[in-house]
């Protein structure tokens, strides 16, 4: 369904490395900058990707926004998170745990990137 999320960063270094050392938790190469100072990840037939807005205002996240990322064990969600908070991530919505979704259930963690924009690493249970 998705091709790329992009997402607006102040400071692409700073968060180079903190997507660096969160995704590198969930078996992700490092992001690779190109000449125009945009990172990107590249993972199966999608990507994920950084840059400073191109109109020139800062960065800013979306009210209500969620990027949502695949861990495959509730392990790896958890050391997702230790090390996100260890990479100037902070923690948002409730610690890392069991959610309900009707017939679903998903080990989820909250952070907020340095740019502020909210992020999850998700097993499902089912």
């Amino acid at each position: 369904m998705f091709s790329h999320v992009m997402i607006g960063a102040n400071d692409i270094e700073e968060s180079k490395t903190f997507y660096d050392a969160v995704l590198q938790e969930l078996g992700h190469p490092p992001g690779s900058i190109n000449p125009e100072g945009q990172c990107f990840y590249f993972a199966d037939n999608n990507v994920f990707a950084l840059t400073i807005p191109i109109n020139g205002q800062p960065a800013a996240h979306g009210n209500g926004m969620t990027i949502g990322f695949l861990a495959k064990s509730t392990k790896l969600v958890d050391a997702w998170y230790e090390v996100g908070l260890a990479h100037g991530g902070v923690p948002c919505e409730d610690p890392p745990g069991v959610r309900d979704f009707e017939d679903r259930k998903y080990y989820i963690a909250y952070l907020r990137d340095p740019a502020g924009n909210k992020i999850c690493a998700l097993h499902s249970m089912l």
